[in-house]
């Protein structure tokens, strides 16, 4: 096995396929030129996308996958596809010929796949999906669970909390970011019963690197507020598709009223720039890598419509979890979780 970390590639993935994936990864190759790649798909498909990636060609390894998940398989579909393309990228995690997987199909499947060929690391209940949105800020916010977990207890929002937490001195360089919980309210009293114990295991997390903040609501998602917000996959899911249809929304708005009219199209002409401005910041693209955190190895998702520009922040994502060992720094803080047993024990939060 090569000494250079190594990424494998769920060539198939995504609506536009091999070629996009393939630019994308070729992409990132430059960003991170110590890197090299297992590329899994058809064959054929990968050689003659690589024609017009010399420099991805010369750092990767092509491995032959003769099926494919489709977007429309079930969890337990995808996992009886051993010989996926999906399958064989998360194997070469398992087996340690690759430190990460970049793969932008199906959700559902990548999820179940991963999950039952990693396991959760120690100390862990469940894996959260975690994903970068933008703020009005100076970073990004850290957003989990987006889904993977429907119903959540106290214990799990403390752990994703955690994770979350060395996600963001990851991404946004800061020793103890600023953790918030997603509730209706700001006051003490607000929410349900799982997120006002996690509430109170978080304030005497002291030791942790982390600082709990309290709550935040919906409406304070984009403000800058929080570096990580902490929610059920239940409300996460429906709190992203909603920002993203607001976002889109906005957009198609804008590029509406510009139109109306010569009036309206001069107008166009003269904000142009913040209109570029406006669109950078919204493009899903250019915040694309969902990360499933808890689980013993790194597995990042790609949005299955996403551009070459896109993939390479997925893959861009990946490198940096590899780079700065994200497995090992949830494994310590985890452990700091242990010191808050007392804690634990009097909100009856201990692991059943």
């Amino acid at each position: 096995m090569s000494s250079q970390p190594r990424i494998a590639i769920d060539a198939m993935g995504g609506d536009e396929g091999v070629r996009v994936m393939m630019a994308g990864t070729a992409l990132a190759r430059r960003r991170h030129e110590g890197l090299r790649f297992l590329l899994f798909g058809d064959q054929a498909q990968i050689k003659a996308a690589l024609d017009h990636h010399p420099n991805l060609r010369a750092a990767s390894e092509i491995i032959h996958s003769d099926s494919v998940v489709e977007s429309t398989d079930k969890p337990s579909a995808a996992l009886r596809k051993k010989t996926s393309s999906m399958n064989m990228a998360i194997a070469a995690v398992k087996a340690g010929d690759a430190r990460a997987a970049v793969s932008a199909g199906n959700t559902g499947a990548l999820m179940a796949t991963a999950k039952l060929a990693l396991r959760t690391m120690p100390g862990v209940d469940r894996p959260a999906l975690a994903a970068l949105l933008p703020t009005l800020g100076d970073n990004d916010t850290i957003m989990l669970d987006l889904g993977a977990n429907t119903e959540c207890d106290a214990r799990n929002l403390v752990q994703f909390a955690v994770m979350g937490a060395a996600y963001a001195r990851i991404a946004f360089d800061l020793d103890r970011p600023r953790v918030r919980l997603m509730n209706i309210g700001t006051e003490e009293m607000k929410g349900t019963e799982e997120i006002r114990d996690a509430a109170a295991v978080l304030r005497a997390a002291e030791s942790l690197p982390l600082s709990f903040e309290g709550f935040i609501e919906g409406n304070k998602i984009g403000s800058g507020e929080a570096d990580v917000i902490v929610c059920d996959g239940f409300s996460g899911n429906v709190a992203l598709k909603t920002a993203e249809g607001t976002a889109k929304f906005v957009t198609d708005l804008l590029r509406k009223a510009f139109t109306s009219s010569i009036r309206s199209k001069l107008g166009f002409l003269i904000s142009r720039p913040a209109m570029h401005l406006l669109r950078h910041h919204l493009d899903p693209n250019n915040h694309n890598g969902a990360v499933f955190l808890g689980l013993n190895g790194v597995v990042v998702k790609s949005h299955g419509g996403a551009n070459d520009k896109g993939v390479a922040n997925a893959v861009h994502v990946a490198a940096r979890l590899v780079e700065e060992d994200i497995t090992r720094r949830i494994a310590a803080d985890m452990a700091g979780i242990e010191n808050l047993a007392a804690v634990a024990s009097k909100l009856e939060l201990s692991a059943k």
